[in-house]
């Protein structure tokens, strides 16, 4: 998934409008305003869209860690791992809403998708370990849409 499908996806699952994305991103210490936010949202045939770069998303990401389970200023942030992939997503998305291997599986059952524990692990090994597996689109993309239906619908 692009990184502005992912932006679209967690603005409609946090109910949120583009100042409070603006926020979420100078949480991870990106200075983003609310215009360059919209045009990050709009669609890629509009004159007036933007790429989010993955560093841009980077810092979006560690904004959505902190806003959902606060900051500790008494530790250093995370590195920042570059280029930004749908496993990274993945992980981070799993840190920012305290996500168990229970939980995620549940929600991707509920986007009506089946997958073992062992492939889930997969998706969260480091790259160069033999049982890494690559986060595809499809299943991302399920995945935000399982995690939608529960956290919009309580």
């Amino acid at each position: 998934m692009t990184n502005n499908d992912v932006l679209r996806s967690i603005r409609y699952l946090l109910n949120v409008n583009d100042a409070k994305l603006a926020e979420v991103f100078a949480l991870g210490g990106a200075d983003v305003s609310a215009e360059r936010v919209e045009s990050f949202l709009k669609h890629e045939a509009d004159d007036a869209y933007l790429a989010c770069d993955d560093r841009t998303m980077a810092l979006f990401l560690d904004g959505l860690v902190y806003l959902k389970r606060g900051k500790d200023p008494a530790r250093p942030p995370p590195p920042m791992e570059l280029p930004i992939t749908n496993n990274i997503v993945l992980k981070k998305l799993r840190v920012a809403f305290e996500l168990k291997d229970e939980d995620l599986l549940a929600i991707i059952a509920a986007a009506g998708f089946s997958i073992g524990k062992p492939e889930l692990s997969a998706f969260f090994r480091k790259a160069d370990h033999k049982h890494y597996r690559p986060c595809g689109d499809q299943f991302l993309r399920n995945f935000l849409k399982g995690l939608t239906f529960r956290f919009r619908r309580g």
